[in-house]
């Protein structure tokens, strides 16, 4: 009996030193740049494919959550829900800044200008009210599925090991 309670006890441990060895490999910043990356990639290829097949994907919203949440995890290592709390917001911003570069590529052709010219000429009031007239009801639950895969995805949960 005392030796099943040794057994326990230096599993404890054990697992409490890599617990705190993992703690001592976070990279908050890291991860944070690597989802910003994400998060204007993941907006890129939305556009991209909204703009190729003149249809707003919804369910690609969950890709740049998983995206943004995987690249914050990778690079930052992170093991406490503050990761994916981050994680889940820059899936939000990734989401909008995707809407975003919609109107821009759609102001750019109605104008007969480029992306860039569009993007620096653009009235944020303009661009606020139009992305309000566009805004769907179904659009908040992609919004939040794609905040919760970032969540899901944005740190390694080491309670659920």
């Amino acid at each position: 009996m005392s030796e099943r309670i040794n057994l326990d006890t230096n599993e404890a441990d054990m697992v409490a030193e890599r617990r705190e060895a993992l703690l001592g490999k976070q990279n908050f910043v890291g991860g944070f740049i690597a989802g910003i990356i994400g998060a204007l990639v993941g907006a890129g290829i939305w556009a991209a494919a909204t703009v190729m097949t003149e249809y707003q994907i919804g369910f690609l919203a969950i890709g740049i959550g998983f995206l943004v949440g995987w690249l914050v995890n990778l690079v930052g290592k992170g093991v406490t829900p503050m990761f994916g709390v981050m994680a889940a917001i820059l899936s939000l911003l990734g989401c909008v800044v995707g809407s975003l570069f919609i109107l821009v590529h759609s102001i750019s052709v109605q104008n007969g200008t480029d992306h860039l010219t569009a993007l620096a000429n653009l009235d944020l009031d303009f661009a606020a009210q139009r992305m309000k007239d566009t805004f769907r009801p179904m659009d908040l639950l992609f919004y939040a599925l794609a905040a919760m895969q970032g969540y899901r995805s944005g740190f390694t949960n080491l309670d659920a090991e």
